[in-house]
């Protein structure tokens, strides 16, 4: 017999299984979190492009293209209740070739059909006046005024925080060995033990098809597209304001041009089909074939300033669409599956459609105490020389800079431990802070940021890990206790 019965067990604490946390946090539900890395937006949700996208490119009627015009319209409010970034900062599609404007014509054609607002085709002119740095072979554009962008590990973590002060659980290092269906319930075999739940959500990104056929006969088959990037120092980070794209491929968007919320530029992805779930390696091949097509649609993107390179997988699913529904063969088995481009984009309204078919099976009753909103950690570069000085004199620790790159003091690093579902990796605190993000890539803030750490989570240095498990930075007396 289990010690506790959870009525939601959701698998994957990326973006979809968090904004599907959050919005079952507005019932009265004992939810659990399970994920196998250290801590949240460690998977699929880490490394993309970080856009919201306007809409346009998913097939008309499909519930890609529905959700993602949802996601798109929730994003705003949503960023503004839970306190992360998120610029409307518009897109174009360049087209090069008279040839090619059928192309162009049909995409804008669909985004009219999928309900996408604003869009219109410019001339040569008009594009070269909205972007000076286009190529000059632009022969017309697709302009989406719609289209945005989020750092995706807040959004993510925004998302996290906000379910686990509404009463959910979160259970890290947890990895999802079997399930099992019996007596109504399901019993969640994890390497830390069984977990039992009336209903059972598979947010696994790459793995959901591994979960899902854990429990269903009519199996789905997952192919980790790998996506290559290259990041840019901020100083070129005013180099385009939109999203620039080439017209989409068999493989989707091709390599875009993009400036990110925090002010660098970024290029990619390519898309390349793998078997390996864990293929995050990046590739000269794969970089070569990044920087060649970036300079097609955008001239003079200043290579010198590439800062760092990284590799991200979607989570391709064969009919090219997300599948989010109760398995036919297991009542209370709930897929969040096939979640790739435009993932990100619909993450709010793939959440509100996941919780909806829990709830619509278990019938809660509203959260009494629940709060839709969440404070981010302050950036104290956002005050006024006034207002930081005043912070300053409270709490010291804001004046003293550990990340020089991105200007990221003590403050702040503490926050980031100490908050809700506070960080306990190198990582959870380059994500939450951008500590170690910026020009040196933590070259001269790791060892710092390392002792803050160990300090306030009580810990030996030689425990600090990069990203949890084995990724240790330094062996010291207790390198050989098992993890």
């Amino acid at each position: 017999m289990h010690d506790k019965m959870y009525d939601v067990i959701i698998i994957g604490a990326g973006v979809s299984g968090c904004a599907t946390v959050r919005e079952l946090s507005r019932w009265q539900l004992r939810i659990c979190v399970v994920e196998r890395e250290a801590d949240v937006c460690c998977g699929t949700s880490k490394a993309n492009s970080g856009l919201v996208h306007a809409g346009f490119d998913a097939p008309a009627g499909s519930l890609m293209a529905k959700l993602n015009l949802r996601g798109n319209e929730m994003m705003e409010q949503l960023s503004k209740d839970l306190d992360f970034t998120f610029i409307r900062n518009g897109a174009l599609v360049v087209c090069l070739e008279e040839s090619e404007m059928p192309g162009l014509q049909a995409l804008y054609d669909r985004g009219i059909t999928n309900g996408v607002k604003g869009l219109q085709i410019l001339n040569r002119e008009e594009v070269q006046a909205l972007e000076p740095n286009i190529t000059e072979n632009v022969y017309a554009a697709l302009y989406a005024p719609t289209a945005g962008m989020v750092c995706p590990f807040e959004l993510n973590t925004a998302l996290a925080e906000n379910a686990y002060t509404n009463g959910a659980e979160f259970r890290f290092d947890t990895e999802v060995i079997n399930i099992r269906k019996q007596d109504g319930h399901f019993t969640v075999c994890t390497n830390q033990g069984a977990l039992a739940a009336k209903c059972v959500v598979n947010a696994a990104g790459v793995y959901a098809d591994q979960i899902h056929n854990m429990v269903s006969r009519r199996a789905i088959h997952i192919t980790p597209r790998k996506g290559e990037y290259c990041l840019l120092d901020k100083s070129a980070g005013a180099h385009v304001k939109h999203t620039v794209y080439s017209l989409p491929g068999k493989y989707g968007k091709g390599i875009l041009v993009t400036p990110t919320v925090h002010g660098n530029l970024l290029l990619g992805p390519t898309a390349d089909d793998i078997e390996n779930k864990e293929g995050t390696d990046t590739t000269s091949s794969g970089l070569a074939k990044v920087l060649e097509n970036a300079g097609r649609n955008v001239k003079n993107i200043p290579l010198s300033q590439i800062i760092t390179s990284f590799a991200g997988l979607r989570a391709h699913e064969a009919g090219h669409e997300f599948i989010i529904q109760e398995a036919e063969d297991a009542a209370g088995f709930i897929d969040c599956a096939g979640i790739e481009s435009p993932g990100l984009s619909s993450s709010p309204a793939i959440g509100e459609m996941t919780a909806g078919l829990v709830t619509d099976r278990l019938n809660p009753l509203p959260n009494p105490n629940f709060n839709g909103t969440r404070k981010g950690i302050l950036n104290p570069r956002l005050l006024s020389k006034e207002e930081r000085n005043r912070l300053i004199r409270e709490n010291p620790a804001y004046g003293r800079i550990i990340c020089r790159c991105e200007m990221v003091s003590e403050g702040e690093i503490i926050d980031a431990i100490r908050r809700p579902l506070g960080a306990r990796t190198l990582d959870g605190i380059k994500r939450r802070t951008r500590a170690g993000m910026g020009r040196c890539q933590a070259g001269f803030c790791l060892p710092r940021t390392m002792e803050i750490l160990a300090r306030e989570l009580d810990a030996d240095l030689s425990e600090i890990t990069k990203s949890g498990g084995r990724s240790r930075i330094i062996e010291g007396g207790s390198m050989h206790e098992k993890l």
